[in-house]
């Protein structure tokens, strides 16, 4: 068991987080929150995909005034997920002007760098904190590395030349973003904001700095902190690299809300990046979401693609049903199946499934044993294997997690 890095309890609409609390899957839409149907609809994807917060962009005066009604929708269609406003540089006035749309969102995602410049950041960045206080709203103080506060970098650039031996500018610039988020946060505190209303991020692109900037983080805060890539990439690498750094920070019972920032490719659903944030944590024996499948991934003694297929078939399977058996059975999350391909290693990982199936290997001629939490319990034979494999599931299902 991972011991988590203490941190304030805040709840954000109808979700806890920090403490003890689990950590939280968030998105965030890329509709024009001006278009309150598509927002809509994407917002109901992303929740019933596992979404538990979803963010969405409040930029002009009309994404403001349809902040009301997207939650109403929502609410209309049973769907009860905390919104979260993300604003910059005109945030302070949308809240002023849309009380509607300030009350209506579950949180403010506030941007130092991006609250405003001179003599107005302050005044403009107490302004939103002063809104978030009347309406009892938390607040993500979220620091970008592309968007940081270029006078306090240029003051820290400058104190770091003067020292004897001075730290390289990529270090300055770590310090920079976490002086920035944590300076934001007190001075919340000192407006009026209660510390348990606050949440703390500071995202970059690169694994490494993300590691460094949130331990140097959890050592100094007792905020919740929200882990995200600031732009991971597309494909493999966007996913690798979410899971590189979430996975060491998570090991270390650092972070409280996660979000994998990748590139959507065309054509595919925004719900992927709420499915990578699931397997992080179930691969991880943090939480569980549904049943995980084992798969070998072949060697010379598979010599056709059948446990390929059947794998797949089976993945496919339990993401379809999932929906169903979220609803019936409440212990199907935790379920492990095996689908091996070959005599090695096949029966020893069945046995350690829930549910597991042996494929011979070479060849694979349809023989193959069938193994029940250890024990072997039948040989399917034929071409109907995939299919009665199912029915093994369903009836494990419903003799074991009601």
């Amino acid at each position: 068991m991972l011991i988590r890095h203490k941190t304030n309890k805040v709840i954000i609409g109808n979700v806890a987080i920090g403490a003890n609390e689990p950590i939280a899957i968030q998105s965030m839409t890329n509709t024009d929150t001006e278009d309150i149907e598509s927002t809509v609809k994407q917002i109901l994807e992303l929740n019933e995909a596992g979404s538990e917060i979803v963010r969405v962009t409040v930029n002009t005066k009309a994404a403001a005034k349809n902040i009301s009604k997207i939650k109403d929708s929502l609410i209309a269609k049973n769907c009860f997920v905390p919104i979260v406003g993300d604003f910059h540089y005109n945030g302070h006035e949308l809240l002023n002007l849309y009380p509607d749309c300030a009350k209506s969102l579950a949180k403010y995602r506030i941007n130092p760098g991006n609250v405003g410049y001179g003599k107005k950041k302050d005044l403009q960045f107490e302004m939103m904190i002063n809104t978030a206080i009347k309406y009892n709203k938390p607040v993500r103080i979220g620091v970008n590395w592309g968007s940081l506060d270029q006078n306090l970098a240029a003051k820290l650039m400058d104190e770091n030349s003067k020292k004897t031996i001075p730290l390289n500018a990529n270090e300055v610039l770590k310090q920079a973003l976490v002086i920035s988020a944590l300076d934001s946060a007190k001075f919340a505190e000192n407006i009026g904001l209660a510390s348990d209303k606050i949440v703390v991020s500071c995202k970059v692109s690169k694994v490494q700095d993300l590691i460094d900037i949130y331990q140097n983080l959890a050592e100094k805060c007792s905020y919740p902190l929200h882990l995200g890539l600031t732009e991971a990439g597309i494909g493999s690498k966007a996913i690798v690299a979410t899971s590189s750094a979430f996975g060491v920070l998570l090991q270390q019972g650092i972070g409280d809300t996660i979000r994998a920032s990748i590139t959507p490719e065309p054509g595919t659903s925004r719900t992927k990046e709420v499915q990578i944030c699931q397997e992080i944590l179930q691969t991880m024996n943090i939480r569980s979401f549904k049943p995980l499948v084992t798969s070998c991934p072949g060697c010379g003694r598979t010599s056709s693609d059948y446990f390929q297929k059947l794998a797949l078939d089976i993945q496919n399977f339990i993401n379809t049903e999932m929906p169903i058996w979220q609803k019936k059975y409440p212990k199907a999350k935790d379920l492990d199946i095996a689908v091996m391909g070959c005599i090695v290693n096949g029966p020893g990982e069945s046995k350690h499934a829930n549910i597991g199936i042996s494929l011979p290997g070479s060849g694979e001629n349809p023989a193959a044993p069938i193994f029940v939490d250890g024990k072997k319990i039948k040989t399917l034979r034929g071409a109907n294997i995939g299919e009665e494999f199912k029915e093994i599931i369903k009836s494990y299902l419903a003799d074991n997690c009601s």
